[in-house]
């Protein structure tokens, strides 16, 4: 059974610790290496000989190890691993020309890791120590449609535009007014047009550092927009907008996938999320510590799926409790 184990340095800062915890492993004892701890206290764990008892992960602070036995059909390299004993990766979202896909999963499991190899801003690792180049993708991926993505990627016959999740961090790189940073990326001549659908008038001529959080997520849609590309990708576009803004803008979003482009959205907005996506693929795993992308499902079954927490196609359970909604009528008041 394939085993991974991942352990948060942050919470074993002890050297003493450490040793303790290396000390009380089985297969430390019969004289091999499984738990090693570095001359500057670092620990850390050889998933290959590790047998998966529990031990460490019981005598060692809450939540600094994990060890995770995964499904038999993930034997099979990571497509990224953040360092030994980081997080894992496995598998990605598929974009599809024509359609609006969605990712739905909860904070800390890989969507926007997965969504930026994608896009091209981070290069994966295969679970090595080294990157991968696109070669090496395109032989890793070998048979699926991700083979031809990359390749495509490669080649140039994919561009990407990307919206990163966090706007916030936009007046800090970028100077000037809304009109000029948005003249500035326009390499489509939608301008006017793309403008008007995002109610971005009244904030033209205000500088980018003194509009409010749901303006700046509604400028960083509008230049992700503006650019040349066939792949649209967005990582989180309706927070701090309200209900009006988030539904105006996934209708927006809707408006961008044609036969010749493809749209990628990271959303935890159920209602946008199914007003604007074809198909979802949703992401399960343990947060921090593995995340798997699932086939791809319509927008109404992926929904579905994630609300109750189990995949059955795969056996797997990925919360143990369904969200479920207490409908209530409305409450009259008294005469």
């Amino acid at each position: 059974m394939p085993r991974i184990a991942v352990v948060d340095p942050e919470k074993l800062r002890d050297k003493h610790q450490n040793l303790y915890i290396q000390s009380i492993c089985p297969v430390n004892r019969e004289g091999k290496e499984c738990i090693r701890v570095d001359a500057k206290g670092r620990l850390s764990i050889d998933e290959k000989l590790c047998i998966g008892c529990g031990i460490c992960v019981l005598k060692s602070p809450k939540d600094s190890i994990h060890i995770i036995n995964l499904p038999e059909e993930l034997d099979s390299p990571p497509i990224h691993r953040y360092g030994e004993n980081g997080f894992h990766l496995y598998s990605l979202p598929q974009p599809s020309f024509g359609k609006v896909v969605g990712v739905l999963g909860v904070n800390g499991i890989g969507k926007s890791t997965a969504i930026k190899i994608l896009a091209g801003i981070l290069k994966p690792n295969l679970g090595k120590d080294t990157e991968a180049g696109f070669s090496d993708l395109v032989q890793f991926f070998k048979g699926t449609e991700a083979q031809a993505f990359f390749e495509g990627l490669q080649k140039g016959k994919i561009k990407v535009s990307y919206k990163p999740q966090q706007v916030e961090i936009i007046p800090k790189k970028a100077k000037g007014t809304v009109r000029h940073l948005l003249q500035k990326v326009d390499e489509r001549g939608k301008f006017d047009d793309i403008v008007e659908k995002l109610q971005l008038g009244q904030v033209l001529d205000h500088d980018i550092t003194s509009i409010s959080g749901g303006e700046l997520q509604r400028v960083a849609v509008a230049a992700t927009a503006l650019k040349k590309a066939n792949l649209y990708i967005f990582d989180e576009l309706t927070s701090y907008l309200d209900i009006k803004q988030r539904l105006r803008t996934a209708s927006f979003i809707r408006e961008l996938a044609t036969p010749e482009t493809a749209v990628l959205v990271i959303e935890h907005d159920l209602i946008a999320l199914d007003y604007m996506a074809d198909v979802i693929h949703i992401m399960y795993g343990k947060p921090a510590v593995y995340g798997i992308v699932s086939l791809p499902k319509t927008t109404k079954a992926g929904i579905n799926v994630y609300l109750e927490g189990y995949i059955k196609e795969h056996n797997m359970r990925f919360r143990d409790h369904p969200l479920l909604f207490d409908v209530r009528p409305a409450s009259i008041p008294a005469a």
